[in-house]
């Protein structure tokens, strides 16, 4: 509405927007129109539901918080103001100027006050406020200057434009652009930022603090009110994973620390339902006066979690407890099993945990069966240490892979790859299809309900494909939101194993050596033809959780 107000035409502003699944990173300034463009349809959806997410909040006494403007703008604001100062920010981590380099409006220029005020007025008079407001001009995204002078200006001149419209406004930035450009936010550039603000009315998202604290190095944020984050996981992986001593000590350590300007605890995951354990402990230190004792809570996390106290089921938690959940020092949560990433002769199988740990829970889960089969979530959880167990069984068989080919066995290279690629996979795959939130039919249509015409409903699925998949047009970021789905595992992660592996035979036959950048482009054919596929997959699951988990471990448990 305020572009069109500005006097921007449709194409300019269909330009900009990119599609659904990849909406954060554009308002973030890091992308523009790739899987574009928003259909007038979304735009209305969306405000409706924002009406209702804004009014039920509201109800529960929770404080709103509204996005503000932070200077990235359309091309077509030079169009129709040439006298505007906008530069060209550089490219986003593997995007070219394509889809990356967004214009972002100089904050000195009289057009970022109106733009950001008239954007401001306009939200306000559609939602009320709550005087709280977001906005993030360099996530990621490297200042055209390092000096301090620039980047107060800059932080003022966002600041200026929420009073603008708000005299109350407190900005809500979040804090990961100094630790992932450390290089860059030396503690001066970091100080002008925050200082560019008055004390108390910026409050600032520690979004990585049980990894990668910045409160530490920054004197508390310099007298800037900060929330202590935790982030945990990165694109939606599955996986089991996360670091239970440092979010079960970190919120204590932050609220000790030396004028420390804690004001709570928070919650920021990049995609949630995986590890629900995690964030059930998360939830609960926000209310503690201390850490917990983590074995015991575990113990009743079990018991509340199946409605019923079960030794073996409460064994499993303390074993899962201190392996896959006690990941310590800087760990970064991006699944890079080669389950779930492109096949090559060099990749990473290390794990931070005793892999015989969950194999363990694994046989004592299923020996919990009996008498927790029929909870809902005990079924879940046996389908998420089964999968976990396969993807350290794939760990193992690619490794058999990769000595075969390297020792020119090649009846050894046929067995392990054969039982990957026509056993175990399609195992895995029958696994995950057998509960409905391990499916791809539910992820692609979910996105599909969306659309309001056929012609919507590609466009979604296409978003919805492409982020678990290649993420961006050539696999820019390439299976960063990886997911372990039923139909995904099978049609798009096993088809890549059965490539990789008929090429390694197909070498080790011709006497020809392996090359990674053939292979690489093969795959990609694979990848996109995955994406492009047109086929339908089911939406609700099919076969018996129990028996299939049963009879993998039968046939797997080590």
């Amino acid at each position: 509405q305020v572009y069109r107000s500005l006097g921007l035409n449709q194409s300019e502003i269909d330009a900009y927007f990119t599609g659904p699944a990849f909406l954060a990173w554009n308002r973030m300034g890091n992308l523009r129109g790739w899987a574009g463009p928003l259909p007038p349809s979304w735009h209305l959806k969306q405000l409706y539901l924002q009406y209702r997410i804004v009014e039920r909040m509201r109800s529960l006494g929770m404080i709103t918080v509204l996005p503000a403007f932070a200077g990235h703008v359309p091309q077509g604001v030079l169009r129709v103001f040439p006298r505007a100062n906008a530069t060209r920010l550089g490219g986003w981590s593997h995007f070219d100027c394509t889809y990356s380099c967004t214009y972002l409006l100089d904050p000195e220029d009289p057009m970022f006050q109106v733009i950001g005020t008239l954007f401001l007025k306009e939200l306000i008079k559609e939602f009320g406020t709550d005087h709280v407001y977001s906005a993030d001009t360099f996530n990621e995204m490297t200042p055209l200057s390092s000096d301090p002078v620039y980047l107060a200006r800059v932080s003022n001149a966002v600041f200026r434009s929420m009073t603008g419209a708000d005299p109350e406004a407190l900005w809500l930035m979040q804090g990961w652009l100094f630790q992932h450009q450390p290089d860059f936010w030396q503690p001066a550039q970091v100080q002008a930022l925050l200082h560019g603000v008055p004390l108390g009315r910026m409050i600032v998202l520690d979004l990585f603090a049980e990894s990668k604290p910045v409160y530490q190095w920054t004197e508390s944020f310099y007298g800037q009110p900060f929330i202590w984050c935790m982030l945990h996981n990165f694109g939606g992986n599955h996986g089991l994973f996360g670091t239970v001593e440092a979010i079960n000590h970190g919120p204590f350590a932050a609220r000790r620390f030396p004028n420390s300007t804690m004001v709570g605890t928070g919650l920021v995951p990049e995609g949630i339902e995986q590890n629900d354990m995690v964030y059930e402990l998360m939830n609960e230190l926000g209310w503690s006066q201390e850490p917990l004792d983590l074995p015991s809570w575990v113990t009743r996390y079990a018991e509340r979690r199946y409605g019923a106290p079960n030794a073996a089921a409460a064994s499993a938690w303390r074993l899962l407890l201190r392996s896959v959940y006690n990941c310590t020092g800087v760990c970064v949560n991006h699944n890079r099993s080669p389950l779930v990433r492109r096949p090559s002769l060099r990749m990473d199988t290390e794990l931070w945990y005793n892999a015989s740990d969950v194999y363990e829970a694994w046989r004592l889960l299923l020996s919990a069966s009996a008498e927790l089969g029929s909870s809902p979530t005990f079924r879940y959880d046996l389908v998420d240490v089964t999968r976990q167990a396969a993807q350290q069984l794939v760990s193992d068989y690619y490794l058999s892979i990769r000595r075969a080919f390297q020792s020119h066995a090649l009846p050894e290279l046929l067995t392990a790859g054969g039982v990957l690629v026509y056993d175990l996979l399609p195992e895995l795959d029958s696994l995950l299809s057998s509960h409905s939130l391990f499916l791809l039919g539910r992820w692609l249509e979910s996105a599909r309900a969306m659309a309001t015409s056929d012609w919507e409903a590609e466009q979604y699925e296409l978003n919805a494909r492409n982020q678990v998949t290649l993420w961006g047009p050539s696999g820019n970021i390439l299976d960063y939101a990886n997911k372990q789905l039923g139909g995904l595992v099978l049609d798009y992660y096993g088809v890549r194993w059965s490539l990789f592996v008929s090429t390694l035979v197909e070498s080790l036959n011709s006497g020809s050596p392996f090359h990674q950048d053939q292979f690489n482009q093969a795959v990609f054919q694979v990848e996109r033809g995955f994406v492009y596929n047109k086929k339908r997959y089911p939406a609700v699951p099919a076969g018996d959780t129990l028996e299939i988990s049963r009879k993998l471990f039968l046939k797997y448990y080590p």
